[in-house]
């Protein structure tokens, strides 16, 4: 896909942001990943809740999206860089409206309330301490989602939002 093929909207909001547009509608900005980092291990993590394989689920989500989005490679604790560690504290949810027939949510959200940190295994610095790190996502129970698609939804955009705190915190 070309520049002239972005939606205008986008190329507008890019330019004004300062952000650098190439092929194919995506965009690069002015502060990389820190080169000096070449390695991450993720500590699985811990959670709060009663529900079934969240940690889990936030843990694979954050690896995959390391792999993915970033330079760096997944190491063992003691020879990387980096050691991510955190904790889910909440998941609450709540309805959005009623159907009027049956009384039962038309939209239900969730909350997911996690805390997090990244160390520098290296100086022993913390580079990311995030006490009180927020995500929402919904579903809607009369067209059949269910509560565990939008906790995977909501694990895989925390992963988009903590490895964007790489980036940002540099």
């Amino acid at each position: 896909m070309s520049r002239a093929h972005c939606p205008a909207t986008v190329l507008a909001a890019a330019m004004l942001s300062g952000l650098v547009l190439s092929a194919g509608c995506r965009y690069s900005t002015e502060r990389p990943f820190p080169t000096n980092v070449q390695t991450v291990h993720v500590e699985t993590f811990q959670s709060r809740e009663f529900r079934r394989d969240l940690e889990f689920e936030l843990t694979e989500a954050l690896i995959k999206r390391i792999e993915q989005d970033t330079p760096y490679r997944i190491a063992p604790r003691g020879t990387a860089d980096w050691v991510i560690s955190g904790e889910i504290l909440r998941v609450q949810n709540m309805s959005f409206g009623n159907e009027f027939a049956t009384d039962l949510p038309r939209e239900i959200g969730s909350t997911v309330v996690v805390r997090f940190r990244v160390q520098d295994m290296r100086t022993g610095k913390i580079i990311v301490e995030q006490p009180r790190f927020v995500y929402q996502a919904s579903y809607i129970p009369s067209v059949k989602e269910k509560f565990d698609q939008a906790m995977l939804r909501a694990m895989d955009g925390l992963a988009e939002r903590i490895v964007e705190t790489l980036e940002t915190s540099w």
